[in-house]
């Protein structure tokens, strides 16, 4: 079936048809569609037959008084009177005759067969010229806010996928026996899977699919950096952009929840285990999720007084609106889970004594203490971390100011170090304010930069500057200690470093000043000391992090398990299911055995 490749050809006006032997096109206009006509003969009389502009012969009301299951006797030309009749070729999905006809698709001239049994909803191409037509598909674009009304509000930028645009997406998929792009992806989601059932426009089962192996779909398709994980591995990006795998991913988790079609499943056989998990972000979810679906009790400790972790105070509404965090959380609730807020695991309540009351404990705290340069003036006033500034924005929500009680940072030349998703993130929020100028100051080259391309052009649509090869190296305040001025240095690219980027180097006698009144340093985190202080049995590695088993999260302390950002250092949000998966089976595995 390629139903939606061809009425992506129609809908381009692509979709010329013509005989394969006089080369005359059927095609005739009427109205704003294009008609075909055929002269058919059907129990000896000749008649004209009006095909639809998809090539479907029966779609069209004709003149033809055919029951389910008849047959066209022939297919002619209306202009050579030849027979279309092809001598070779049987319908694949009934065994009947079919027509042959010529469609120029792509630029390109491919045969089409059309299966002469009415109810036949068979199109036929050949596997290689399917890949053809495909392979001209460009990738869809999702509609998004106009740039220069979206930094005047915190709703989100890019609205989805219509029906319309995502089935002509998913009919770019080549259906590889053997995906990559499932290799690629942290938790296995079966993305051939859940596309093929797209491309039958079952897009509440895609979802069920998905979620299969991911439990928050609608989160990881808008904040996943799916082109450098599974649309890395895509075949087709080989010759072209790759399926827009996350795009398509967020749209079915929409149409799902949209449609009230997500449904509670029943928890046949409860354990008598109990479960702890320390943090709400998307590592801890995973593993509470994982873990009640298979009959445990499950608690989850959050440190603050919202869920979610740094999918609530990290990322920005207008990327990931807070709606849809809170909605996967009720499902969470809906299937038995248990929330504690305010509960500071290392504080209020010790590892050693959770395990008193649980059976194992799942450590999934992030890396969320802030990290500074070291450099003069940081202690200026206006000088934040990416997480008090982003914390204040997004769990606060300061900027609803007076409405909730945080005032919002507010600053008319706002500078923000690094390059990363974060520094995006703080930049887009800061152009959001109100400030007139908005600098992204960044010690490497554009090539370098971290952060997901599609953020990094959004904040260009902004009118977000960047400053590359550059490096602060003091602040410079007023005489009241506010922050004035950034001086920085010229860098330029030498030999490469332990991670592959090539190193920079000072310019020298290249200091130069920004203006600001506003600075946001985001050049990464570290591990929070608060759970270590009161835990020194848990073993740390050289940087500081929870050292943990990566193939079953164990760590050095016997039922306690850890993954996500605290063990591997600042990652992704589904690297971070992927390892509250791989604890919450390792667990499993454990637990039962001492049933």
């Amino acid at each position: 079936m390629i139903d939606q490749d061809v009425k992506y050809l129609k809908f381009k006006t692509y979709l010329n048809t013509y005989c394969p032997y006089c080369h005359q096109s059927f095609n005739v206009e009427k109205k704003h569609d294009k008609q075909l006509i055929f002269k058919a003969i059907f129990k000896e009389k000749e008649v004209d037959l009006t095909l639809s502009p998809y090539l479907d012969v029966f779609e069209s009301t004709t003149n033809l008084e055919m029951g389910v299951g008849e047959l066209l006797d022939d297919f002619m030309c209306p202009a050579c009177q030849k027979s279309l009749i092809s001598k070779d070729i049987k319908c694949g999905e009934c065994g009947s005759n079919v027509a042959e006809v010529i469609i120029s698709a792509a630029s390109k001239l491919i045969p089409f067969y059309i299966c002469l049994k009415k109810g036949c909803e068979w199109h036929g191409l050949t596997k290689g010229d399917e890949r053809k037509i495909k392979l001209k598909i460009p990738r869809q674009e999702m509609p998004e806010q106009d740039k220069t009304l979206r930094i005047h509000n915190h709703q989100e930028v890019p609205y989805g996928y219509t029906s319309e645009l995502a089935a002509l997406e998913a009919g770019r998929c080549l259906q590889c026996k053997n995906p990559k792009c499932v290799e690629g992806c942290p938790v296995n989601v079966d993305v051939t899977g859940f596309i093929k059932l797209m491309r039958e426009n079952d897009f509440d089962g895609a979802a069920k699919k998905i979620k299969e192996r991911n439990v928050l779909p609608a989160i990881c398709g808008r904040v996943c950096p799916q082109e450098s994980q599974c649309e890395a591995k895509c075949i087709l990006g080989y010759k072209d952009k790759p399926v827009a795998i996350g795009r398509l991913e967020r749209f079915v988790a929409d149409f799902e929840r949209k449609m009230e079609l997500v449904k509670i499943p029943i928890i046949k056989s409860k354990k008598n285990k109990r479960i702890a998990i320390v943090g709400s972000g998307p590592g801890g979810l995973t593993a509470a999720a994982d873990m009640a679906l298979l009959g445990y009790s499950v608690t989850v400790f959050e440190a603050l007084h919202e869920l979610g972790g740094v999918l609530t105070y990290g990322i920005p509404e207008f990327r990931l609106p807070k709606s849809i965090v809170q909605f996967e959380i009720n499902y969470l609730k809906e299937i038995g889970v248990r929330f504690e807020l305010n509960h500071v695991i290392g504080n209020i309540i010790t590892i050693e004594e959770l395990l008193e009351h649980f059976d194992a404990v799942y450590v999934g705290v992030g890396a969320g203490l802030p990290t500074f340069m070291g450099i003069d003036g940081e202690n200026l006033g206006n000088v934040f971390s990416s997480n008090e500034y982003l914390t204040r924005m997004n769990l606060m929500k300061a900027y609803r100011f007076p409405e909730y009680d945080t005032p919002m940072p507010r600053g008319n030349k706002v500078v923000v170090i690094g390059g990363g998703n974060v520094a995006m993130d703080s930049a887009r929020t800061a152009i959001r304010t109100g400030s007139a100028e908005v600098t992204i100051v960044y010690r490497r080259s554009r090539q370098e930069l971290p952060a997901r391309q599609e953020e990094v052009h959004h904040a260009e649509e902004e009118g977000i500057r960047f400053r590359l090869l550059t490096n602060p190296i003091r602040y410079i305040g007023t005489d009241y200690n506010m922050v004035k001025g950034v001086e920085c240095i010229k860098m330029e690219l030498g030999l490469p470093d332990d991670s592959g980027r090539r190193r920079p180097v000072p310019i020298k006698d290249s200091e130069f000043i920004i203006e600001c009144d506003l600075a946001v340093v985001a050049i990464g985190t570290g591990p929070n000391p608060i759970i270590f202080q009161s835990t020194p049995d848990l073993k740390r590695n050289k940087w500081g992090y929870i050292e943990a088993n990566l193939k079953t999260m164990e760590t050095s302390i016997p039922n306690v398990y850890a993954g996500g950002d605290i063990v591997t250092g600042s990652a992704t949000v589904i690297e971070a299911m992927g390892a509250g998966r791989i604890a919450a089976n390792t667990m499993h595995k454990k637990l039962s055995k001492e049933n």
